[in-house]
């Protein structure tokens, strides 16, 4: 495995020339958080579809366990059972507007990845950067176990476990781990464990930390790369589940699913589980024993158990719902924890909105009310209190203080917004297809893929490296 550990090395050095200023060193990470040899383990996959450019070079790394999907490069990189989906990539001819001007691309865009480190990661999305909105780039950086990197360029960024980056652009950054960044342009700045951060300009900012002590018990990886905490637990109890879609080249399943809904044949169904018409579940999705409704959709790393979703709801990459009642159009963000239990199950009213990065851990029965913004650290009813608001008020509202997270600037901003980007998730993901070509999504431009399976070498100096391939431009 020598040429592995160059690999290794060699990401080591160029992390650190970025980050050591900030105070991270991740060698010890990166030496320990993986076994070496369980990079030898798994194969990556490639999706092809009519829908999506078939084009990847992949030279000097190692993809173990990655899936992909739409073009994509990898250079000098170690890539640990990550999600990169390139499917809402721009392409060529397209005109984007950054601050008020718009460009037109000469090229489709491609995600590049060079001289980094990801473990269990979701990359999608597409630029937003200025600079390069050919290239949706992630240089230099490491991102720990199940964090999101959504529409944002790294450059020698670090970010910690469940950690969520989104429509940004981060030169040389630490997010900590389970913090949650949406803040534009950033550059040399350290967001501590547990924040939630979303900014526009000048347009507003809401901000929100978790009590001490409380990430910690959910959530933390030391500095030997050892991860812990609730969320692990929970993950690891589950794995098993998906061992036998991963020992065959090809998985079948004889799960029924409408003509217009799309299982990945890389998600787990369990018991007895219903999905409605334009229903999405994405590969690495695992639900069980739930009514997953039209229209709504499960996406990577997201886990959905005992609950009911009765349409157009949407549970971004990493969610957990487990016991819950989820009304219609709502959506559940990033990595959020909504875990009701049997004898005290979770109610969420229509129109709603949990925030992204949300722990709901009910010590009994919890009913959020329709139209409901909802964030934090919430175990009982009257936590929501100082964890929601209704978005009604919030759109008239210019300063809003509920415990210890505070909102500044134009609410009615903030709230389009939000129900903005939630509506185009929906339209993305086929939500609202109808039968014509115009309103297809994911869910239906999906459904057809066939999967091309890599592998690395299994002995030898390159043993745990993959061979250098290139298809397309």
């Amino acid at each position: 495995m020598e040429k592995l550990e160059a690999v290794f090395d060699h990401i080591t050095s160029r992390v650190n020339v970025n980050l050591k200023p900030m105070g991270v060193d991740v060698r010890s990470i990166l030496q320990n958080c993986i076994p070496r040899e369980r990079h030898l383990l798994y194969y990556a996959f490639y999706a092809l579809t009519e829908d999506h450019p078939i084009s990847f070079k992949f030279k000097n790394s190692n993809l173990a366990g990655t899936y992909f999907l739409g073009k994509t490069q990898v250079d000098h990189s170690v890539l640990y059972k990550s999600n990169v989906r390139g499917d809402e990539l721009k392409r060529r001819g397209d005109v984007v507007e950054f601050n008020g001007v718009k460009t037109k691309l000469f090229y489709d865009e491609v995600i590049r990845i060079i001289n980094s480190f990801l473990v269990k990661t979701l990359v999608h999305n597409n630029s937003k950067n200025p600079e390069t909105p050919e290239v949706f780039r992630i240089l230099n950086s490491t991102a720990m176990h199940y964090s999101n990197i959504h529409g944002t360029t790294l450059e020698g960024v670090y970010l910690g476990a469940f950690a969520t980056a989104d429509l940004s652009i981060m030169h040389n950054c630490v997010i900590g781990d389970f913090a949650y960044v949406q803040a534009g342009d950033l550059s040399r700045t350290t967001v501590e464990p547990g924040r939630v951060w979303i900014k526009a300009n000048n347009l507003f900012e809401f901000n929100y930390v978790f009590p001490e002590g409380v990430i910690e018990q959910y959530v933390k990886l030391d500095e030997n790369g050892h991860l812990s905490g609730k969320f692990v637990d929970y993950v690891d109890e589950y794995k098993e589940d998906f061992v036998p879609i991963y020992s065959t080249a090809r998985p079948e399943t004889d799960f029924d699913v409408p003509e217009t809904a799309y299982v990945s044949p890389y998600a787990v169904i369990k018991g007895k589980c219903v999905v409605g018409e334009n229903a999405l579940i994405v590969q690495r999705a695992h639900v069980e024993d739930s009514y997953i409704g039209k229209g709504s959709n499960a996406q990577e790393n997201c886990y959905i158990q005992n609950s009911i979703y009765k349409g157009n709801d949407v549970t971004a990459h990493g969610g957990k719902v487990i016991w819950t009642t989820v009304d219609e159009n709502v959506f559940i963000g990033f990595n959020s924890y909504v875990h009701g239990r049997q004898d005290c199950p979770i109610t969420i009213g229509r129109n709603s909105i949990v925030m992204p990065h949300t722990i709901i851990d009910a010590k009994e029965c919890i009913i959020i009310p329709d139209n409901s913004a909802v964030w934090g650290y919430i175990t009982t009813q009257a936590d929501l209190e100082a964890h929601s608001i209704d978005l009604d008020e919030l759109a008239n509202a210019s300063d809003v203080a509920l415990g210890t997270a505070t909102f500044t600037g134009d609410g009615k901003a903030f709230v389009e917004a939000f129900r903005h980007r939630i509506d185009h998730i929906r339209e993305e993901n086929g939500a609202y297809f109808d039968g014509s070509d115009k309103t297809r999504g994911h869910a239906q431009k999906t459904r057809d893929a066939a999967f091309n399976i890599l592998q690395p070498f299994q002995s030898g100096k390159d043993a745990g490296m993959y061979p250098t391939m290139t298809i397309g431009d």
